[in-house]
């Protein structure tokens, strides 16, 4: 027996706002929302991404990450700019010159901008 992801649940100070800046860098879209979240997804395969209401200040840098990789046609540094134009910020966490940079959505989370480019989804992309 396995298990599977289903749903990555994120505590959030604004859901709407996080959940758009998502939808906008991956390709998503919102699947369902009420007052306590913002649910959003992908292609079937892929997990949704639940953004759940907190009154929760966020202290320290994040316990887990997502690692994102630009698709076929684009690179980092392009991908890193458009997430910067969607309301992304760079952090001072991680080393300067690695091939990853490492940013915050609007909520605070931090994430890494990788330099390995992916087909887009559906297309597989891990090395089975």
């Amino acid at each position: 027996m396995t298990v599977r992801i289903r749903d990555i649940v994120i505590d959030s100070s604004d859901p709407e706002q996080v959940a758009a800046f998502w939808c906008e860098a991956l390709g998503y879209r919102v699947a369902d929302a009420d007052d306590t979240y913002v649910a959003i997804n992908g292609a079937s395969s892929a997990p949704t991404m639940l953004f759940l209401r907190s009154s929760d200040t966020k202290l320290h840098k994040n316990r887990i990450h997502f690692d994102v990789c630009p698709t076929q046609g684009t690179t980092r540094d392009e991908e890193v700019a458009r997430l910067e134009s969607l309301g992304a910020t760079r952090t001072d966490f991680g080393p300067t010159d690695s091939s990853w940079v490492v940013m915050a959505d609007p909520d605070g989370n931090e994430f890494c901008v990788m330099a390995h480019v992916i087909p887009s989804e559906p297309a597989p992309f891990h090395q089975l």
